[in-house]
């Protein structure tokens, strides 16, 4: 079946890799990613204060769009899921601003829009179990450290992702794919986020803690779901070795990248040329390339 499709800004510039291999792999998976026809940024950020809406509108155009078009709304990228969802929480929730959010948009969207990360399709339409069977080549004997981060988490009463403090469902994707997925204690912290362009000290300080947390548990390498995130922990790796100089760096891989190896995928189309700490000597060394 087809899933409608929010990719967003940065899956078609700086995080290619993350939107094109999430397409092969859903066209592997049985499903589609249908693209949401004449879509626009969703706003990157949900709004401190919900009293001035301007702020909410891009995302709800954005969800009265696709309910015109289905039931279910997919995306990649964390920060356009929790704008994406939030919104349409609030829309549910609060008749007032619905009401005038619609009268601005000139649509009638009542909030009746399914909004499921990726990974959520994965686990709630597809199944881990349909997965695993059909892995071509499992990820055994690959120390892989799932970081969440924040937006898919937080605020935990609106998201609803999984379980606030100690959320599985990543592990359990990892290992549906035959890699060992390693718990560490920063998985579900902040990477710094758009710290990096007013801070970005603050930011590779978040980073440096995060992959030495993932690192001293055994992490070989680092999933994330997150263009931010990763721009973070992959790119600022050069700074944190720099103020770091016994820091060893590690891979930060999209789970999509990971899934696509798994699945078969010419580990040539998988986009690894835009990572930053050059995954390819590792997968080598395991044998999966």
């Amino acid at each position: 079946m087809d899933y409608l499709y929010f990719p967003g800004c940065t899956l078609y510039t700086k995080a290619k890799n993350l939107d094109q291999t999430a397409r092969d792999c859903s066209h592997l998976l049985g499903f589609e990613l249908k693209e949401l026809p004449n879509w626009t940024c969703c706003g990157a950020t949900f709004p401190l204060a919900t009293d001035n809406i301007m702020a909410l509108l891009p995302p709800s155009r954005i969800l009265a769009k696709a309910r015109e078009e289905g039931t279910i709304l997919t995306t990649l990228c964390a920060i356009c899921f929790n704008v994406i969802k939030r919104t349409n929480r609030l829309i549910q929730n609060d008749g007032e601003k619905r009401e005038k959010i619609n009268n601005f948009i000139e649509m009638n969207y009542q909030g009746d829009l399914r909004v499921l990360h990726y990974l959520e399709i994965l686990k709630q339409e597809i199944g881990f179990s349909q997965i695993k069977e059909k892995v071509k080549k499992p990820l055994a004997g690959l120390k892989a450290a799932a970081y969440y981060g924040c937006m898919l988490l937080r605020p935990f009463d609106e998201m609803g992702f999984d379980d606030k403090e100690s959320p599985t469902l990543f592990e359990e994707f990892l290992e549906a794919m035959g890699a060992e997925s390693v718990v560490f204690p920063y998985k579900i912290e902040c990477c710094g986020s758009f710290q990096s362009v007013g801070s970005p000290e603050v930011a590779t300080e978040c980073s440096y803690k995060i992959l030495g947390s993932a690192i001293k548990n055994g992490a070989e390498v680092v999933v994330s779901t997150c263009p931010m995130c990763t721009f973070n922990i992959d790119h600022k790796q050069s700074d944190i070795k720099q103020k770091y100089l016994d820091f060893k760096p590690i891979p930060v891989l999209y789970f999509t990248q990971l899934l696509g190896m798994a699945m078969g995928l010419d580990y040539q189309t998988l986009g690894f040329e835009q990572n930053f700490v050059d995954p390819l000597p590792l997968l080598k060394e395991k044998g999966f390339i």
